[in-house]
């Protein structure tokens, strides 16, 4: 029979050997060994599995914080926890042309990681609603009397202050931002409107409220924010995770000299109103210019800006080109047209002596509007009668002269300057119009296909109106979608089309436009990109409480498996012990019969038993 020695660098009654005399007969050598290797085993695998679960955790971490943030952003529908000290806030208040609404937003402490950026949401109450409100008029009407604004204003910083903690209204920035409204009055009465919101807010209220919190912006700023807050609501400010995601070349500004970084790639946008139409997206690669006249232009429409917390990292430096076109919104559009229709026809018929539109019986027949539908323009006191005839090509064809496009090279709607644009490497979303022309009747809002767009609108068009009405009848459109929509679709989807396909020169086989009224069923505010850019540097207040830690970040983590091996090798030497000690035990307790049968016999001849052993 074999015999099994076991010995290590341990205290030396730790010395032991295994023999299979006077073990049960079941455990015979092979099946003490298997025992042995198989708690060898077990321990081995408990520390296999250990440093497995470990690194698999560790490896998906930074992507599991990314999903954490992106899916808060979408399913963002939580009452804001007013009792957590490491919640921060803003307020935005947009005073538009037709009245004015405040934001409540909010946002965790910083993760510390300068490359990150705030993770700003909206505030929401107890009842999960977003914390927003709306007054009415315009900021603008109180041009003669900019001493009543701040009563103006009033009910709306008191509904933020309701809602914002008291302890932290002193740290919570507040900007009043005006748009279009203000943007036509004198700068005389600019100025004294806003004097007076500087002067009286901070003697009512404790928020964050600077000299440079309360200004008239651009319609240039109010494009660039539109376009910072849609991106980062699709998390296009986000570091690249997945070889999947779509990336883009980018030439960071101010720096065409260096090679040129790899980052995700942002989204385009355009925006139809009644009035205007914009367009904004990101210019990666540097612009050249046809002339010094032409790039005077761009200067006017090229934004650059840094969204990052550190000047000095061009990480989240950009370049968006952003124009705005008046007169170029569906209702205006339609406003012009008609203007044009009768202008021409009274010509006409003066020269000619005819009595087109006239009276009912000699309408001028309009191909924009749906077929035999009757409508009437007045101007001057002068009816002009119209019936509709439905021929979307030739609607198409009419209005092409409202794009005043030019010959020059990289230009737009009225000959303005426009950037190439990489068709195959690009996304834009189309909001108001684009999705209103696109859903509210034609039901196939979301991604865009010119050919299915054409076919639906030609559809629609050639149908009679009278067929129309019962469809709307009967429900089968959209359930904001009116009698006015109805009407003038034919003329607005064929306006959409050629701004968006003959003014911005996209191709008709292009696949990346998604029409949208939301994203992430979520409608998103200007507001939102106004507060990322305006806070961009208050990560480095956290960043600076956060240094040890963030510079410890991977010894944190190196320690946390390091302290697993540890457990893991501290338990494989208590488990050995154990063994070691009960096989001890087992011979000690093996050899005390023979002992205990030789003291007997010397005890029963009357000797001790250490003379015997002696004599022996």
């Amino acid at each position: 029979m074999g015999r099994i020695g076991i010995s290590c660098l341990l205290p030396a009654s730790w010395h032991f050997s295994i023999s299979p005399v006077g073990c049960p007969r079941i455990l015979n050598t092979n099946l003490r060994q298997i025992l042995v290797i198989s708690v060898l085993a077990a321990a081995v695998s408990l520390l296999y599995f250990s440093v497995v679960i470990i690194r698999n955790k560790y490896g998906r971490l930074s992507r599991d914080k990314k999903f954490q943030r992106y899916l808060a952003r979408v399913t963002d529908i939580e009452a804001t926890d007013t009792n957590n000290p490491n919640v921060n806030y803003g307020i935005v208040v947009d005073c538009g042309s037709s009245g004015s609404r405040i934001f409540v937003y909010c946002w965790p402490r910083h993760n510390g990681n300068p490359h990150d950026l705030l993770d700003i949401r909206q505030m929401r109450d107890k009842n999960r609603k977003p914390v927003v409100m709306k007054i009415k008029p315009g900021i603008s009407e109180f041009a003669t009397s900019p001493e009543k604004v701040s009563d103006y204003i009033s009910p709306l910083l008191n509904f933020a202050a309701e809602h914002v903690p008291r302890a932290k209204h002193k740290e919570t920035p507040l900007y009043i931002l005006c748009t279009a409204g203000m943007r036509i009055l004198p700068e005389s009465q600019q100025k004294a409107i806003l004097e007076d919101l500087l002067t009286d807010i901070p003697v009512h209220f404790d928020f964050l409220f600077s000299d440079s919190h309360a200004e008239v912006i651009s319609g240039k700023q109010e494009g660039v924010y539109a376009w910072i807050g849609i991106n980062f609501v699709l998390g296009r400010f986000e570091h690249i995770e997945d070889d999947d995601e779509a990336v883009v070349e980018v030439n960071i500004p101010g720096s065409e000299s260096s090679k040129a970084i790899l980052r995700k790639r942002t989204a385009g946008i355009l925006d139809m109103g009644g009035v205007s139409t914009q367009i904004a997206y990101e210019v990666p690669k540097t612009v050249s210019f046809a002339s010094s006249q032409q790039e005077e232009v761009a200067k006017n429409l090229l934004a650059e800006f840094n969204l990052g917390c550190d000047v000095h990292q061009t990480e989240h430096v950009y370049r968006v080109y952003v124009a705005t076109f008046l007169g170029f919104g569906g209702n205006a559009a339609r406003q012009r047209y008609e203007d044009r229709i009768f202008t021409s026809t009274v010509q006409k018929n003066r020269l000619l002596g005819k009595q087109t539109g006239l009276t009912p019986d000699t309408p001028y027949l309009d191909p924009c509007l749906p077929l035999d539908i009757k409508d009437e323009i007045q101007q001057n006191g002068q009816t002009l009668y119209l019936r509709g005839t439905g021929a979307f090509d030739l609607c198409r064809e009419t209005i092409q002269p409202f794009m005043n496009k030019t010959n020059e090279t990289q230009t737009s709607l009225n000959g303005v300057y426009q950037p190439p644009i990489h068709f195959q490497n690009s996304e834009f979303y189309g909001f108001s119009e684009f999705y209103y022309c696109t859903e509210d009747v034609l039901r196939m809002g979301g991604d865009y296909s010119a050919a299915a767009f054409t076919r639906a609108a030609k559809d629609y068009c050639a149908t009679k109106w009278s067929i129309l009405r019962e469809r709307f009848d009967r429900g089968l459109y959209a359930s904001h979608a009116d009698l006015h929509r109805l009407k003038y679709q034919c003329f607005k989807s064929a306006w959409m089309f050629e701004v968006f396909h003959r003014g911005f020169s996209f191709p008709v086989n292009y696949k990346n436009l998604k029409t949208a009224l939301q994203v992430y069923d979520k409608e998103v505010q200007w507001t939102l990109g106004a507060i990322l850019y305006r806070t961009r540097f208050l990560p480095l207040r956290d960043i600076q409480q956060e240094t040890f830690r963030a510079s410890h970040a991977h010894w944190r983590g190196f320690s946390f498996v390091y302290n697993h091996y540890l457990f893991s090798g501290c338990f494989l030497v208590v488990l050995l012990a154990i063994l070691l000690y009960l096989l001890r035990l087992r011979r000690i307790h093996r050899r005390a019969p023979r002992s205990g049968s030789a003291a007997t016999v010397w005890l029963e001849d009357g000797l001790p038993s250490q003379k015997i052993a002696s004599t022996l």
